[in-house]
């Protein structure tokens, strides 16, 4: 058999659903396994690699080359089954690296190498039905381990949302637990996202109760805060990777809030202060901005007054 054919007997042996037992899936086992078409199953490898680096194998090695939007199909397709098979162990290096960076890498898992430095021997049975029989427990302890490192957040309610790692979600804890309590005391949380579940708490009716286009969430900011008594929508951008509320960004968020009888307090949030001087003069005037490593303070982008929505001008 080729090395490819021998790829995809051993995903069979795991027991991998038929979608998984393909080429693209064979040779992303190859290419984490560090195995040519010359090599040895015995000679198996555990290096860190990124999508890109899959594919460059691939390309390189079995003069496989898929186009660069393939990328994600191999992600979703291959890679993530990999995940719950515990073939693959994701950013064994850094557990707490977020989900969404440009860094992520995989790695067989341990035990699996193990597994495939049997193939073609005598053994290679009763390794793959020890694999199968410890994967259970295997797993708990990889989602343990991960859960090691979400973020915990405490709502206003008294419960615990855990989201994904990342310096986006705990920028968006420090809003919620630190800006909130500070400058909107008593608000309601009607919306923010997570990176990796993207919506986390979505207050539809509340939402529609001020005429919020809710079918159109996707383009709320990152956390939406409302304070009753004075009628105040706070609309506050986390951010990390991501610009601040520019003009553009106003703009485009007041014609989504065209019919919302809440007066609005846009809000630009960054961890320090040397986030905030890269994005300093894309700010839009009559904004805020927070930043979390000082959070008593709020810097107020022009204005007569000091915290509060400003009406719209002719």
């Amino acid at each position: 058999m080729s090395k490819l054919e021998q790829a995809i007997a051993i995903l069979a042996s795991l027991g991998l659903p038929a979608k998984q037992r393909n080429e693209r899936s064979a040779l992303t086992l190859l290419a984490l396994a560090h195995v040519g078409p010359r090599g040895s199953w015995k000679r198996t490898e555990q290096p860190l690699l990124r999508i890109w680096d899959i594919m460059a194998f691939m390309r390189e090695k079995y003069g496989k080359d898929y186009a660069a939007n393939s990328r994600e199909t191999i992600r979703r397709q291959t890679i993530h089954q990999f995940e719950q098979a515990r073939i693959v162990d994701r950013n064994p290096d850094d557990p707490s690296r977020p989900t969404n960076s440009g860094k992520t890498v995989y790695a067989l898992a341990n035990d699996i190498t193990r597994v495939l430095r049997f193939f073609g021997t005598r053994q290679f049975d009763n390794a793959v039905a020890d694999f199968i029989k410890k994967v259970g427990s295997l797993q708990a302890a990889y989602s343990g381990s991960r859960a090691k490192h979400r973020v915990p957040l405490k709502m206003s309610d008294g419960s615990t949302v855990y989201l994904s790692p990342g310096k986006h979600n705990q920028l968006q804890v420090a809003i919620i637990e630190e800006l909130g309590p500070l400058f909107a005391p008593g608000a309601t949380v009607l919306y923010f996202g997570d990176t990796a579940r993207k919506h986390v708490v979505c207050e539809t009716q509340r939402l529609a109760k001020l005429k919020i286009n809710i079918t159109q969430h996707d383009k709320l900011p990152d956390i939406v805060l409302y304070s009753e008594e004075p009628n105040w929508l706070f609309l506050i951008e986390a951010v990390t990777t991501h610009g601040p509320v520019d003009p553009k960004r106003h703009r485009e968020i007041e014609r989504m809030l065209k019919n919302c009888p809440a007066d609005r307090v846009y809000v630009t949030a960054f961890f320090d202060v040397k986030t905030f001087r890269k994005y300093a003069g894309d700010i839009a005037w009559e904004t805020e901005v927070w930043i979390a490593e000082h959070p008593d303070h709020m810097i107020h982008f022009n204005g007569p007054k000091f915290l509060g929505p400003y009406k719209a001008r002719e």
